[in-house]
């Protein structure tokens, strides 16, 4: 088999590659509909904790890593916040195009539902 082939065997294996969800138990493809790895489920968002972003390199903690918030950079892209829920160590992701819309935006409408502080407030203002 030539390098060529090797690799295309290599990027196919990748393209199948899958795994299971930490939290729901679902198979997950390893690239997202737009070719890019992800690391978390499309149902529920949770991912496992393999690469410690603090250090660099592999994370030996493996626990189950919560989504908690979602940011937006300034390029108008989406990222999931994730927190081990082991050693509390935060990760941003990117939202995949197939991830569940519903738990994308109860997480961005959380902060307006719930503020930390009074709404009896802006009646007085």
């Amino acid at each position: 088999m030539s390098t060529t082939d090797s690799g295309s065997a290599r990027s196919g294996a990748r393209r199948t590659g899958t795994f299971t969800c930490v939290r729901c138990g679902l198979t997950v493809t390893r690239l997202d509909p737009d070719d890019r790895v992800r690391n978390h489920c499309p149902s529920c968002l949770h991912s496992r904790h393999v690469t410690d972003h603090v250090e660099g390199g592999a994370s030996e903690c493996r626990s189950r890593m919560s989504p908690i918030a979602i940011a937006v950079l300034r390029d108008g892209a989406w990222m999931v916040i994730h927190r081990c829920t082991r050693c509390d160590e935060l990760t941003s992701n990117p939202v995949s195009p197939d991830d569940n819309h519903l738990i994308l935006m109860r997480m961005a409408v959380r902060p307006l539902a719930q503020p930390p502080f009074p709404l009896e407030v802006f009646g007085e203002v």
